[in-house]
């Protein structure tokens, strides 16, 4: 194995250190050929899928890609924005906005980074340009509040896989999971609470997460205990009975058996038992998204309304709301803790001029740069 180049190193110069938010990713358009790179990578993961691989290749290549690509398309064209991705587009100012809320807190020489496990920019594109930046010290945070190997599991994967080829590794953090925080708990009640001031309150809350296959769980995923364990939390503080609402998972893909209740049946079942009007909100996910915003917003009130339901409303993700930029700068900091992002302007000073003694010294020494 070859190492990756370094990047010229300077001596005196001052360490900073970098956080980055990671999201799952998107195609880069809205066509079926984009869709199609972005389906490969995504499901080429054997996080995401555990089938033998050979099989799963046939499964991919021969089925899945030539397509699904084309469908999956047009289901992204129908939520595509003028600035992008929708997912894309709130990641990147969820993290130009951490940037600025850490910043107001007094952290200095801190980097925010955005980056996509799946398509671009990468992790190995963003982490290489904080290395060339002079970053010695990393925190990964990742958009999932809940953990599963399927997604912070695989984030940990890409990390490890590039850093394997680095000579000069920074510290790393990793930030697991934040399901039961209260920050992240208390900007999705308030999210609920503007939202039924609004609009008035549904008859049943339907919180639903992205689902997996049910086998993760017999085999020792957290995922499924984290999502009713924010469900719980959530209720509590919105003082719900468990009457009121009902958890669900979403996005069932293939013929194995995934966690359940599923979102859709849920669905068409309460209708028919005559709840006339229902909120649906999807916890799990920080950014809006096509499984939020078509497969929920759109598909999932279709099944609702068809199957006799009055009135359905889909309750926005946190995207950019003050209380979810607050939260993750909350998240952020107790994860950092130590690191010299903190200083006062004699600090800053002090640090700048021993550096330059620093650089002086080498340089008298024969040091090039």
């Amino acid at each position: 194995m070859s190492f990756l180049k370094e990047p010229p190193y300077r001596h005196g110069s001052t360490e900073r250190s970098a956080i980055v938010l990671v999201n799952l990713g998107t195609p880069d358009a809205p066509t079926p050929s984009a869709v199609r790179r972005y389906l490969k990578q995504f499901l080429s993961d054997q996080r995401v899928v555990e089938i033998p691989r050979l099989l799963w290749w046939c499964i991919l290549h021969l089925i899945i890609l030539p397509f699904r690509s084309g469908q999956s398309a047009k289901k992204y064209a129908s939520i595509w924005t003028r600035e992008g991705s929708p997912l894309k587009v709130h990641t990147q100012k969820q993290a130009l906005l951490l940037r600025g809320a850490l910043g107001e807190r007094g952290h200095d020489g801190l980097s925010v980074a955005m980056a996509m496990r799946y398509g671009s920019p990468s992790l190995p594109e963003v982490l290489a340009k904080l290395q060339a930046d002079g970053c010695e010290r990393v925190a990964i945070l990742p958009a999932y509040p809940q953990y599963s190997a399927t997604t912070t599991g695989s984030i940990y994967d890409a990390v490890f896989a590039h850093y394997a080829r680095v000579r000069n590794v920074p510290e790393l953090r990793f930030i697991k999971n934040y399901h039961d925080q209260d920050g992240y708990l208390d900007a999705l009640r308030d999210s609920v609470l503007a939202h039924w001031e609004a609009n008035g309150r549904p008859h049943k809350l339907v919180m639903s997460f992205h689902g997996v296959p049910k086998r993760t769980l017999l085999l020792g995923d957290p995922y499924h205990c984290q999502c009713l364990k924010t469900a719980r939390l959530l209720a509590a503080k919105l003082r719900l009975t468990p009457e009121q609402y009902v958890v669900t998972f979403q996005s069932r893909f293939g013929k194995a058996e995934w966690l359940q209740p599923y979102t859709a049946p849920t669905l068409q079942k309460l209708a028919r038992e005559g709840v006339a009007s229902v909120d649906l909100i999807c916890p799990g996910f920080t950014s809006d998204c096509l499984e939020t915003l078509e497969e929920i917003a759109m598909e999932a009130k279709h099944d609702f309304e068809a199957a006799g339901g009055e009135q359905f409303h889909y309750i926005a993700c946190l995207n950019e709301t003050p209380a979810w930029i607050a939260a993750l700068a909350e998240i952020a900091e107790q994860h950092i803790i130590g690191w010299p992002t903190m200083r006062t302007p004699g600090q800053r000073d002090a640090e700048r001029k021993q550096a330059e003694t620093s650089r002086a010294a080498a340089l008298a020494l024969g040091a090039e740069n």
